[in-house]
This record gives C-alpha cells, structure tokens and sequence, in this order.
C-alpha cells in the first residue's frame, strides 16, 4: 500500500464521516445517510478520475472504500442520537477530508503530467466537490457557491504548496503532511475569523 492510498483512505474515513453527520443534522434515515456519505466521500475523486479520463473510478478500484462508508454509516446509526450538537463537529472532518483529498488530487494530476494549474485545479475539486454534492442533496447551499469562510481557496492554496514542493523535489511524505495541514489551519482560521471573499455585487 502507498502512501497516497493510504491518505486517500483516510481522506475517505473523514469525508464519509462529515457526510454521515450532515445527513443525520437533516433527519434522514441510514439509507440517506449512507447516499449523502457515500456522495461526500466519493463526489470529488470521481469527478477528478473522468477529468482525467482515468481506466477506472478510485472507488472501484478499491471495493473496501465504499465497504468502509457502509460501515461507518451503521455505526453512526448507533451512536448518533447520543451526541449533543451535530453542527460544531462537522468543520474537523470536513477539513481533514478536504486536505487529504486535496493532496491526492495534485498528486494524480501531476502524475498524469497534467500541468501545474491543472493539477492544483484538480487537487481542489478532489478536495471540495464532494462536500458541495452533499450540502446539495441535504438542500443546503454549498459555502463553495456563497460569501461564505473560505473553502475552495483553502484547498487550492494546499495544492500549491504541493506543487512548488515537488518542484524542488521536497521528500514525498514530508511535503504530503504540509501541504494537507496548511489546507487544514487555513480552513479552520478562514471559519474562526470569517476569512471571506465579497460578493461581486450586493443581491
């Protein structure tokens, strides 16, 4: 196992978590909790994968992934109800999920010899889309599309940081930690301190 599968896994782990939880805040049942995990795990890589016209979709790939989400969604059909407050525990997995993704995405699409803004582009939509197909589904209007904190930015950022790291032939796993904890801090401080881009113009 590589290390960019094993923080694609991870970066699945925390994505069909911050799915999990989303669909359970809204009142759907395992089914749709399972569908919106499901979407949030997979919406972005799968995007990324026809992009770049890859053989195979990564979650076909690899059959434990989808196997891990069903599982995590049972589990949280178990334990949810004893958690006071969804809301506040979305942002950690939605940013860890984010930034793992993010740095798998860059790491593909540079493989593929894609050039660098196409693989920082491809490392955001790795890093974000899913999010926004689930907030989609769960009739929430996805802070990607919205003055909100910033988001897409964090995730574009990170993949940079990659990008120029690699260039200078940075050691792999070192430049792979910095750049998924910039996409990380950038994101939970864009939330604390409502980092936000104006609206091009007021409605």
């Amino acid at each position: 196992m590589t290390v960019v599968t094993i923080i694609e896994y991870l970066a699945v782990i925390a994505a069909a978590i911050y799915g999990m939880l989303l669909a359970s805040r809204t009142g759907m049942d395992f089914v749709g909790s399972f569908a919106v995990a499901f979407l949030a795990a997979f919406g972005g890589g799968t995007l990324r994968d026809l992009f770049l016209n890859r053989d195979e979709l990564f979650w076909i790939v690899n059959p434990h992934y989808p196997i891990t989400v069903f599982v995590i969604c049972i589990i949280g059909a178990f334990t949810i109800d004893h958690l006071p407050r969804i809301k506040p525990l979305l942002l950690l997995p939605d940013s860890l999920g984010m930034a793992f993704f993010t740095v798998v995405g860059t790491v593909i699409a540079l493989e593929a010899q894609d050039s660098w803004f196409i693989a920082a582009l491809m490392g955001a939509i790795t890093g974000t889309f899913g999010g926004v197909l689930a907030d989609v589904v769960c009739n929430e209007v996805p802070s990607l599309f919205t003055p909100a904190p910033l988001c897409a930015t964090c995730s574009f950022t990170g993949a940079w940081v990659y990008i120029i790291g690699d260039y200078f032939r940075m050691e792999q796993v070192s430049l792979m930690i910095a750049s998924a904890a910039v996409v990380v801090v950038f994101r939970l401080l864009a939330v604390r301190f409502n980092w936000r881009f104006p609206p091009l113009r007021s409605a």
